[in-house]
């Protein structure tokens, strides 16, 4: 599988990891997985688990994490294991990296962007290269100067995550069938964000309520996958919701949801960026609350001027959801012109972020592999990286 690059076909495969301690984590990593895991030049590895805090130490659950997107055992490494272990690349997409003991280049790819910006902070400033996810990001940072435009670790790669929603490759029927809906009501998808006060804690089980007596909506709910507020199983408080028109999903990947969905409800999350590039109606339910919090905190890049909430219908009242969500499905058009220039600020390579990436990778890895067999220096990681921004994206 050398592709054809004249590479001496005795040389080691590159070492990939990935690392995080949440499903959206690696949903968000997968495309380019895939293509990793397929070609032979690479050795990929994941690692992490989802966390929890038992005595104050955090403890990473790695089956927990990786059963349900069918990664082989083998590929599998815990964290005590990457302690002691060196790789060519880690790619992350939150922002305390979980790294190994030793590795070259650190590559973040970020799991989202929304009006909070909450990717945008000093924290986030320490990887190798960045595949910002699109111009409204780059700005973002280049306002704060944690990452100036003209940083060589800065690429204008996308979000591959989202490359499914345009590409062909979900098919409406399957989905359908998957969630055991006919096709004659219209799909919505309720996605709250996982911050306390978020919509589910305060007016979520009334919008659900109305919408279901009502009698005209197919519906799905996902619950965020590692929510602040663990209080709540909301997975066993909706259960008895459920029925042939309302589903509870435990599903990570939001990717395909969104795609089968005819109006997106949400609140504060970065899924109401994601369904941007969709092009189709929007309900926000207000989360004051959860806004004001946001705006209150250290370095706050809360944002509702530029994009916001301004793509959608805003609900304040419970009783205002089903005609609210009736009049956005009968004038889908409404606010198309903003959801179009926003997916375009938003998102590089919108559709084709992942071969962008591959790209990238490909190329740069030619530059790095003089230096493959080196001794590694533990915390010297990216100092012997080659520039990123040498390489065409």
């Amino acid at each position: 599988m050398s592709g054809g690059t004249g590479e001496n076909s005795g040389a080691s495969p590159t070492r990939v990891l990935f690392t995080g301690y949440a499903g959206v984590h690696f949903a968000c990593f997968k495309p380019l997985y895939e293509k990793l895991r397929d070609d032979e030049r690479f050795d990929v590895f994941v690692s992490g688990g989802l966390r929890s805090k038992v005595d104050g130490v955090h403890q990473y659950d790695l089956h927990g994490m990786y059963d349900q997107f069918d990664i082989p055992a083998d590929r599998r490494l815990t964290v005590e294991q990457i302690r002691g272990e060196s790789f060519d690349y880690l790619f992350a997409s939150n922002t305390k990296m979980i790294a190994p003991m030793d590795v070259r280049v650190r590559v973040q790819i970020f799991h989202g962007v929304s009006f909070r910006n909450k990717a945008v902070r000093e924290a986030n400033a320490h990887a190798d290269v960045y595949f910002l996810i699109g111009p409204y990001m780059q700005r973002a940072f280049s306002t704060t100067e944690i990452l100036r435009e003209d940083d060589p670790r800065v690429l204008p790669i996308g979000f591959m995550k989202t490359d499914r929603m345009l590409n062909g490759q979900l098919d409406r029927t399957e989905l359908l069938n998957l969630y055991g809906f006919m096709g004659d009501r219209p799909v919505v998808l309720y996605a709250p964000t996982g911050q306390k006060h978020n919509s589910l804690e305060t007016m979520g089980e009334a919008v659900l309520r109305s919408l279901k007596e009502s009698d005209r909506f197919d519906i799905i709910v996902k619950a965020h996958d590692h929510p602040k507020n663990k209080s709540i199983d909301w997975f066993v408080r909706l259960g008895p919701m459920e029925d042939e028109h309302l589903c509870v999903t435990r599903d990570v990947d939001v990717i395909p949801l969104l795609f089968l969905a005819d109006l997106l409800i949400t609140d504060a999350s970065s899924v109401s960026s994601e369904y941007s590039l969709l092009d189709r109606p929007m309900v926000f339910l207000d989360v004051p609350k959860l806004l004001a919090k946001a705006r209150r905190g250290v370095g706050s890049m809360l944002d509702l001027e530029t994009w916001g909430r301004r793509c959608g219908d805003l609900v304040t009242d419970p009783a205002e959801i089903v005609t609210t969500v009736s009049e956005a499905l009968e004038e889908p058009q409404r606010h198309a012109s903003i959801r179009r220039a926003m997916a375009e600020d938003l998102f590089f390579n919108r559709g084709s972020a992942t071969e962008s990436a591959w790209r990238w990778l490909n190329e740069h890895r030619v530059q790095l592999r003089p230096a493959a067999h080196a001794a590694h220096a533990v915390g010297d990681a990216g100092s012997r990286a080659p520039d990123a921004s040498a390489v065409p994206t």
